[in-house]
This record gives structure tokens, C-alpha cells and sequence, in this order.
């Protein structure tokens, strides 16, 4: 055997090999890692074989839909005033919460590098820690084997392909996964400092404040725990600091809600997944692809969410996932989308850890081809936003 050499740094040995231990204390960080950079080949392996018909570059392939408004609020910021068209609040920054963009533009300043080269930088590397935050929180309840197919199939669903795309989306998923850890760990006030970071980054992360007020409900009844209070107190700061801040700087308190119903014609309206619903059902060969996409997103959420319930997954995980559920469900015109999906992990979890062996292998192809083809398809046509 070769011995150690004391003047080495402890965490190298001279045969050149991890140390003992190594694997162990470094799982958490190196498995999820690894699935995230495969699951991450086959989406630029479809960029590539996408762009090469289209004859788009890959930075054009990149630079659409939200990608644009998030790169155009890192170096333009935000409006001092509502912009308007045809008497009308129009699209703006001022629908895009600020910590995603801040990072993007804070990148570029210290690299060098362009907006969208930093957009993309930023995106993958939180899609990266998203993957590593998912798999810690997982880890917390169930074993090893489980949290990797969760895991897994969540850097192989379709709507994992914005994580390399400039949305906000990994950003959110790994403060989210971070803040529900801390939750089950009883750390009132870092889940709390997590969910206000997550709330400003998108409007998406108010659901995080179920899980917070249901874990300060369970804290208060059981052991009178007041520090528990801090993490629903603290949460949603993020938002409310956003809508103070546009209040301020544009003088209008509804800023944001103005532009969210005129600019994108966003409202919630629970009426709107049940037509989706009702439409398909009625109609099933008529519906439009935006259709088509809504309904196959209400059936995988409520196959989620059954597997997740029956999973017995710890309450404040499962409220947030159906949380995020719900609001996508209310809201048009976005309803569930493969993205808004993904926002809500513990679903797509759910199913991962409840199948196995040849059950699951099916479910993983079935939704690794589907990441291909969704990608393809976005970035090949405008017909349906991501």
C-alpha cells in the first residue's frame, strides 16, 4: 500500500486516488453534479442537431422568448415609468423580478463577458446547483438509491431544457431546495433569508410561503417554538421589497400587476385550466398545440402529485409543490408548462421515488426524448412559448 505523505495536503494522496471518505462527504455535491452534465449533453446535443436546420446560430437559438427580457433588464434595468401602447400598459422589464438579471449584469461586469454569454453562464450554473440542492433536500428523507432516480428524472424532464436558456428558473429551484432543507432542519431564519432571495428572483416562489406558515403552524402547536415564525415572516420579503421598490421608482403601487395584465395579458383565472380541460375532452383531435401542451402538463401534475402523496413526502415539500401546481393552474394564459412544472420539483420527484427498476426505466426514456423534442420544438418554432 502507499502510504500518506504528511507535507501532502490532506485531501490528496500520492497514489493519486480520492482519499477515504472522500466519496462520502462529497456525494451530496459530486451525484447530482454528474447527472445534471449528462442530462445537460443531450440538451445541447439537440441545440446543435436544432440550430444546424434552422441555420440559427446557438446564440440565436438562446436569445428568445424570456431570455431576451431577462438580458434586457440586466443592461437596461428597469423603466421610472409605465411604458404604454395604444392607450394600454405594454410589455416591459418591470414584469421581471430583479435578483436573476441583477446576477447576470454583476457577471458580466466582473468578466467581461457579453449579457447573454453571462445570461447563459449564470443559468447553467444554477441549474447546476439547483440539481445539487434538489438531491441535498431529497437526500434528507429518503435513500440513496431514490433520491438518484428523483433526481434524475428531474434533470431529464422536458422542462429542464430553460436551465440552459436565460430563465430564472434554476436560480429559484435551488433557493427553494435550500429554504425547504432548512425547513425540515427547524433553521426558521435561514429558510426565511432563502425564501425572501427566492421571492425576489420570481412571483413563482410565494408558494414557498405555504410550507414556511404550515412548518411555524406545526412548531407553534407542538413546542411553542416562536422562532419558527421568522421563516414565513421573512419569505416573501423578497416580493414585497420588488413592489415597494416599482412603487417608488415608477409611482404607480401596481406597477408590476399592470404590466403582467396589459403587457402579457396574465391574469389568474381558475376558470382557464378547466377550460383547458374541458376543450380537450370535448374536442380532442381540434385543440391547438398551446392545448395540447396544457392538458398533457395538468395530467403529469396530478400523476405527480398522487405519487408524491402516496410517497408520503414531508408536508412543507409536498405543499410547495402543489403550490406551484395550483398557481400555474389559475393562471392565463401560462397554465402548466413543462417550465412551471419543473418550478414544482417534488411532483416530478414524487414519481421517481415511487418507481423502480423496469417501471422507472420506461418513465426516464420516455422523458429524455421528450426533453429532446420539446427543445427542438421551442427553439425550431415560435407556435408555443416555453
Amino acid at each position: 500500500m502507499t502510504a500518506e505523505n504528511p507535507s501532502m495536503s490532506p485531501s490528496v494522496t500520492t497514489s493519486g486516488t480520492l482519499p477515504p471518505g472522500f466519496d462520502k462527504r462529497y456525494r451530496w455535491v459530486l451525484r447530482p453534479a454528474a447527472i445534471y452534465l449528462i442530462s445537460r449533453a443531450l440538451f445541447w446535443a439537440a441545440v446543435l442537431v436544432t440550430a444546424s436546420f434552422t441555420n440559427l446560430s446557438v446564440a440565436e437559438e438562446i436569445d428568445r422568448w424570456d431570455s431576451r427580457w431577462f438580458l434586457r433588464a440586466a443592461a437596461q434595468g428597469w423603466p421610472s415609468s409605465l411604458p404604454t401602447e395604444h392607450g394600454h400598459v405594454a410589455a416591459s422589464t418591470i414584469a421581471f423580478f430583479p435578483l436573476f438579471p441583477l446576477v447576470i449584469r454583476w457577471t458580466s461586469t466582473l468578466t467581461g463577458l457579453s449579457y447573454l454569454a453571462s445570461g447563459i453562464a449564470v443559468a447553467s450554473l444554477s441549474g447546476l446547483t439547483a440539481m445539487v440542492g434538489v438531491w441535498y433536500l431529497v437526500r434528507s428523507f429518503a435513500d440513496r438509491a431514490a433520491t438518484d432516480r428523483g433526481v434524475l428524472l428531474l434533470a431529464f424532464f422536458p422542462g429542464s431544457f430553460v436551465l440552459n436558456m436565460v430563465y430564472a428558473e434554476g436560480m429559484m429551484v435551488t433557493l427553494v431546495a435550500f429554504g425547504l432543507w432548512a425547513l425540515l432542519a427547524r433553521r426558521w431564519v435561514l429558510a426565511g433569508l432563502l425564501g425572501a432571495l427566492a421571492s425576489a428572483t420570481s412571483p413563482v416562489a410565494l408558494a414557498f410561503e405555504l410550507s414556511c406558515l404550515w412548518c411555524a403552524y406545526r412548531a407553534l402547536a407542538d413546542g411553542r417554538d416562536w422562532r419558527s415564525i421568522a421563516a414565513p415572516v421573512l419569505a416573501p420579503l423578497g416580493f414585497v421589497a420588488f413592489q415597494a421598490w416599482l412603487w417608488v421608482h415608477t409611482g404607480d403601487l401596481w406597477a408590476w400587476r399592470l404590466t403582467e395584465r396589459y403587457g402579457w395579458r396574465s391574469t389568474i383565472s381558475p376558470a382557464f385550466g378547466l377550460q383547458s380541460v374541458l376543450t380537450l375532452t370535448r374536442h380532442p383531435m381540434s385543440g391547438t398545440k398551446t392545448e395540447d401542451l396544457l392538458f398533457a402538463g395538468i395530467v403529469i401534475a396530478v400523476v405527480g402529485a398522487v405519487f408524491a402523496i402516496r410517497r408520503r413526502m414531508p408536508m412543507p415539500v409536498l405543499l410547495y409543490g402543489l403550490g406551484v401546481a395550483v398557481l400555474a393552474f389559475v393562471s392565463s394564459p401560462v397554465g402548466l408548462r413543462p417550465r412551471f412544472l419543473f418550478d414544482a420539483f417534488p411532483l416530478v420527484i414524487g414519481v421517481g421515488l415511487a418507481l423502480r427498476r423496469w417501471r422507472y426505466a420506461p418513465v426516464l426514456l420516455a422523458s429524455a426524448l421528450s426533453l429532446v423534442a420539446l427543445t427542438a420544438f421551442e427553439l425550431a418554432s415560435y407556435q408555443v412559448f416555453p
